[in-house]
């Protein structure tokens, strides 16, 4: 099947990016990240691998063992998929992975902020999210058929990432995700953890939608680690790359639950009628 990212054109670099300052800062942080990744490894709880043992995180379980709860909301959800933003209308930088509206993103916690309005959408997901300590993003990330998201890497070693099946192709072996050298495959209501500095990329090389709950955490390391890498995302709080991103969470967040209050409303006239 040829993927859908083949078959059209990159999505236009945003000219917010553009900005010689932007570019500054953006390699600069490169540097800075590579030095850090190297420094979070060394103080690391956890074994530094492209793949964690989620039994390590024992938060998690919870997720795995109320999956089919979490499952009938975001089939709700899904009854509104064309108001859920693509995660380069989230984030501009991801302009590179995300084209067109091949890679849907609803969030429920972005860059620590917990996104009121999404959350009453999926109340019981968002009840079992909130027990996750330290919590940075949650959201539900939708990938359409024959779409590629292409190989790249994450900010910091210092925020693991746990994904959970929720909605899969019947060909799952052709919907997987490479982290490293190593390839999985999702399934319904089991979760794995990735570390998501080490190059990954993903393919859905079938002809039906993917859908998997996306969870980010700090990663379990020593004192200096932890206080390392909370100094990095205090300084990146005021950057674009989080404030812009911040301010969209917002905007969509409203516009979808305005959207969907104006849609429920006209359900219950035509049932009045």
């Amino acid at each position: 099947m040829k993927n859908a990212a083949d078959s059209q054109a990159q999505s236009a670099k945003p000219t917010s990016l553009n900005k010689p300052f932007r570019r500054r800062i953006k390699k600069a942080g490169k540097k800075l990240t590579r030095w850090l990744a190297r420094f979070q490894a060394k103080k690391s709880l956890v074994p530094d691998v492209p793949f964690n043992d989620p039994a390590d995180f024992p938060f998690l379980s919870e997720f795995e063992a109320r999956w089919k709860e979490i499952l009938p909301e975001v089939q709700t959800l899904l009854q509104h998929r064309e108001l859920i933003p693509g995660f380069q209308d989230v984030s501009p930088d991801q302009y590179r992975i995300a084209t067109e509206k091949n890679w849907r993103t609803f969030f429920l916690y972005g860059f620590g902020t917990r996104l009121e309005g999404n959350c009453r959408q999926l109340p019981v997901t968002a009840s079992i999210i909130e027990k996750v300590p330290q919590i940075h993003t949650a959201w539900i990330s939708i990938l359409s058929p024959g779409y590629h998201i292409p190989a790249h890497t994450g900010v910091t070693k210092g925020i693991l990432r746990a994904h959970m099946g929720l909605i899969l192709p019947k060909e799952r072996e052709k919907c997987r995700i490479r982290v490293g050298d190593e390839t999985k495959h999702w399934e319904p209501g089991k979760l794995f953890v990735i570390d998501d500095t080490y190059e990954h990329e993903v393919w859905n090389d079938t002809d039906e939608e993917r859908i998997v709950l996306l969870l980010d955490f700090n990663r379990p390391m020593k004192f200096s680690g932890r206080a390392v890498t909370w100094l990095f995302l205090q300084v990146m709080k005021l950057t674009a790359f989080y404030q812009e991103p911040k301010k969209n969470l917002l905007d969509y967040e409203a516009r979808f639950e305005a959207a969907t209050r104006r849609a429920n409303e006209n359900l219950e006239k035509m049932s009045d009628l």
